[in-house]
Formats: structure tokens, sequence, C-alpha cells
């Protein structure tokens, strides 16, 4: 599938587009069809809530979970 065929969402205009109508700047994507397109706002907002979570957790690597006290009794 050429870049043509495929579809972005503007970033800027809330809209989307079909080919390269706007600066890669301003552009999500590529999606396949113009739907997938349109979706973008929460597929963005998914991932960066998964992407979030998974900078917590590597904060965290090496805290030991609530209720534990970290010591050899706890096991």
């Amino acid at each position: 599938m050429s870049d043509t065929e495929q579809y972005w969402y503007n970033l800027t205009t809330k809209q989307v587009e079909r080919g390269f109508e706007s600066p890669a700047v301003d552009r999500a994507g590529p999606f396949a069809t113009a739907e997938e397109a349109a979706k973008a706002p929460e597929l963005l907002a998914e991932r960066s809530r998964a992407w979030a979570a998974d900078d917590a957790a590597d904060d965290n690597w090496g805290t030991p979970a609530k209720g534990s006290s970290g010591d050899a009794s706890d096991r």
C-alpha cells in the first residue's frame, strides 16, 4: 500500500487526511482506513496510559510491594 493510499489523523485540524496533505509533525498514522484514522485520539490516549503505567512500574522496580517490609521473614 502506497503512502497516498493510507490515512492520517491531523493533530492540529482534528481531521482525517488521505496521503501526505500536511506536515509530518501534524500527522498521526498511517492507518489503513479513514475509520481507523478517526479513532486516532482514543488510540493515542490508550497508548499514552499504557506507556505511563510501564514507566511507573520501571520506576518502582526495586521498591518492596505494599505490606511487605522486604526482609526474609516476609517470604
